[in-house]
């Protein structure tokens, strides 16, 4: 490569994002020196400076052609919303000028009475309220014909309620700070002017399917996942795909998305095929939390927009292909301390790897005594056709540690981990030179939740879903397992019990009494779900036993405690969270009953009349038809049985609930595929599973 071109790339990265290298072009070093301590150090935002950073900001927009903003939040819908406002506002000599105020900046006005809340608002109270996030920078978002600046924002009520998902990122982040902040005290840590935080790399699974054949296909349009198809001859079986050569028209795809992910700041990283055909995977940089949610926000419309530029649609379901992979997103999560240090890494010193036994003890803790809730995070329609398949985490909640991290813990359980399986003392005290073993671990792709050597890796999130959920509950729950383990060394140390005595026993009561949670072996078998019922795991296979949890005492004490959500924030979710599992079962049974209806049935019907006619022409002539008549029966048999499926899904549409269309719909696709299986390809109205997985 030459150095044009290594020029080229560095130049481009973050070319289109407000972010402080940006901006200390445009504004004042007081009020640069002021933001920058925001963004990085958590400190209240100087509204005096707003008016300043408001008309820097319109000035590096319109230099990049843009000619509207736009506060960008993310409401409970689990997509991003965005109102434009043009910068163009009149003045007093008919004429127009160039306006963004401070206010303009800081908070905004969308109409809050579409979206969805819960509960928290009647229809008739419309107000909502965007309020400008600076630690995630401004954006442009280029089409064909101008730009916007983006405004990533908290979305929330008149009264303050939460009505979007920032808010509990930012609050559940500040929650988990204090805690690490207040463990960084007992080893000698000084916090004063920094804060701890969590980091984040959210791998995104996606398919990409040709365009005209998408078309072609009203249950991908309406659902985002087929409602019918048979399972192809060759599929995943050969293992041929996964981390394959990527085909020319895939990597011109891809090669354009890192460059528009790069030039909106997003750090992509690493790009592949998939397991199955036409599946692939991207990868960032791990980021801060905040922002790496709001890049995953932006990677998914990214993947869509650039996607249909090259003849493409982007799939982002968790289970577009019955009988093959679906799609996830694993969230790698891990905790930069105050020290700026990752504190999920071993270290290299006694206090080093006390720090990291601790989070892991914390982690243990915390994922046991909120197994449901952290289920509960990854509840959706779509993800519910994933979770326990052979390619997903179990619904049942478990922690992989590894060999050789188990082994220490279960030392820990007996009194105090002395040695490691590779040798050498991993003494918690500060009496000798432990060195732990980086990358003890191997992988284990069966777990829900996955220690990897830096980070803990929950791989139950959709790929559809925003990470945004499953980390309010990470970073609030580890807060809350931290605080009860700094309650009880600041009592041991009030009554004069050795510091590393009393940590030593504080995390041996914490794995005797939650070591249930760990589980090295396959979760994908019958005798883990065997195993898991007798440790008292909670099992919830579905969405609506999940999202119960949400709304359990124990999680609105937690929330409450913390600050994250209030017990109304919280009773909202559930309604909205239900609702929408209610209305996405209902849309899927309306739309597989009218391609039954409209598309298949009147197809076999036509089939069927065409043998049944074939047959009576051949007896007429005298000529045998053992296997015509084989042939017919079987395809009447077929379609009569499509016929009462039909029936039955038309009946669940309308007086059933969502298991009753959910059991309907498996009968009809049973049913449609079954047809799939004998009609001419020439005449099946929809392209087949081998024409959406291999023609690209």
């Amino acid at each position: 490569m030459s150095e044009k071109q290594v020029t080229d790339l560095t130049r481009i990265y973050g070319e289109n994002v407000f972010n402080l290298k940006t901006m200390r072009s445009y504004i004042s070093e007081d009020a640069y020196r002021s933001l920058s301590a925001t963004i990085t150090s958590g400190t209240s935002l100087d509204a005096g400076i707003a008016d300043e950073v408001a008309v820097a900001m319109k000035t590096w927009a319109l230099d990049k052609g843009a000619t509207h903003f736009t506060h960008w939040f993310q409401p409970l819908t689990g997509s991003t919303a965005e109102k434009h406002d043009s910068f163009v506002t009149p003045d007093s000599e008919g004429g127009a000028i160039l306006k963004f105020s401070g206010k303009e900046l800081i908070q905004g006005e969308p109409d809050a009475s579409s979206f969805p809340s819960g509960g928290l608002r009647a229809t008739f109270e419309a107000r909502g309220y965007t309020a400008w996030d600076p630690t995630s920078p401004a954006f442009i978002k280029e089409s064909s014909n101008g730009a916007t600046l983006c405004i990533p924002t908290v979305f929330c009520g008149y009264h303050g309620e939460a009505l979007g998902k920032k808010a509990p990122v930012l609050r559940s982040m500040k929650a988990l700070s204090e805690q690490v902040c207040r463990l960084g005290g007992f080893f000698g840590i000084d916090s004063t002017g920094t804060r701890a935080y969590a980091t984040l790399g959210p791998e995104q699974e996606y398919f990409l399917i040709d365009a005209k054949l998408y078309e072609q296909r009203l249950d991908l349009i309406q659902t985002g996942r087929t409602m019918f198809g048979r399972t192809p001859a060759k599929h995943q079986q050969m293992d041929d795909h996964y981390f394959g050569a990527i085909k020319t028209r895939v990597v011109e795809f891809m090669s354009d998305l890192d460059r528009e992910l790069w030039r909106l700041g997003v750090p992509a990283r690493t790009r592949h095929n998939e397991v199955c055909p036409a599946q692939f995977e991207i990868a960032p940089m791990f980021e801060e939390l905040n922002l790496a949610v709001d890049h995953n926000m932006i990677m998914m419309e990214t993947l869509r927009c650039v996607a249909e530029r090259h003849g493409f649609v982007c799939l982002l379901h968790e289970k577009p292909f019955a009988g093959v992979n679906g799609s996830g997103k694993h969230n790698n999560w891990a905790v930069c301390g105050p020290d700026g240090k990752n504190w999920l890494t071993p270290g290299d010193s006694p206090h080093e790897n006390a720090k990291f036994l601790t989070m892991i003890c914390a982690l243990i803790k915390a994922v046991d005594t909120h197994a449901g809730l952290l289920r509960a995070t990854v509840a959706s329609a779509g993800n519910d056709h994933r979770l326990g398949a052979n390619e997903a985490p179990p619904a049942i909640i478990s922690i992989f540690l590894g060999e050789q991290l188990y082994d220490v813990i279960e030392q820990i359980e007996a009194g105090g981990a002395k040695s490691s399986k590779d040798g050498g003392t991993i003494e918690i005290g500060v009496s000798s030179l432990p060195p732990l073993p980086r990358d003890a671990t191997d992988r284990n792709r069966t777990s829900p939740f996955a220690f990897t050597g830096n980070k803990f890796e929950f791989r139950a999130v959709g790929s559809s879903q925003s990470c945004a959920g499953a980390n309010v509950v990470l970073n609030t729950i580890v807060a809350e397992a931290l605080d009860d383990i700094c309650t009880k060394l600041d009592a041991a140390a009030a009554a004069g019990t050795d510091f590393n005595e009393a940590l030593q026993a504080v995390l041996q009561d914490i794995v005797t009494t939650h070591k249930r949670i760990l589980f090295n072996g396959d979760n994908y078998t019958a005798e883990w779900r065997a195993e898991a019922a007798e440790r008292g795991l909670p099992s919830l296979t579905t969405s609506p036993e999940a999202l119960t949890e949400i709304t359990s005492p124990e999680a609105i004490a937690m929330f409450g405690k913390y600050n994250v959500l209030t017990e109304k924030e919280l009773h909202s979710r559930y309604e909205v969270y239900q609702e929408g599992y209610d209305e996405t079962v209902s849309i899927e049974a309306c739309c597989a009953s009218t391609m039954v209806n409209t598309m298949i049935a009147p197809v076999a019907l036509s089939y069927r009349d065409g043998l049944a006619a074939s047959l009576l022409t051949l007896e007429q002539l005298g000529v045998a038809a053992d296997e015509t008549t084989v042939l017919f029966t079987d395809v009447s048999a077929k379609t009569e049985a499509l016929l009462a499926a039909s029936r039955q899904l038309s009946a669940a549409i309308e007086s059933g609930t969502s298991a009753d269309k959910l059991s309907a719909l498996s009968d009809a696709r049973e049913c449609v595929d079954a047809l799939e299986a004998v009609l001419p390809s020439d005449e099946w109205p929809l392209p087949s599973y081998t024409d959406l997985l291999f023609m690209m």
